[in-house]
């Protein structure tokens, strides 16, 4: 059964904590309650992605640094 992770708020949703890193997570990887999984940036004011329980990271309902609104569905877990 798939979950998914939710944006707190609106804003622009990043896979990496900067230009230079590798993304948080990729498709397939394990996670962990609490792990962050990206970032949503307001205002120059950034805001960890937590995954809200284990499983995998299945796949991604929005691209890196694409605008998104709160509620919307940012990545589904396995």
């Amino acid at each position: 059964m798939a979950n998914t992770v939710k944006a707190q708020m609106p804003g622009t949703f990043y896979r990496r904590p900067d230009p230079e890193s590798d993304f948080y997570v990729e498709e397939g990887d394990r996670v962990s309650a609490g792990d962050t999984v990206g970032l949503i940036e307001v205002m120059k004011s950034f805001h960890e992605v937590k995954a809200g329980e284990e499983g995998t990271i299945a796949r991604f309902l929005v691209e890196n640094e694409e605008a998104v609104d709160a509620g919307q569905d940012l990545l589904e877990m396995e």
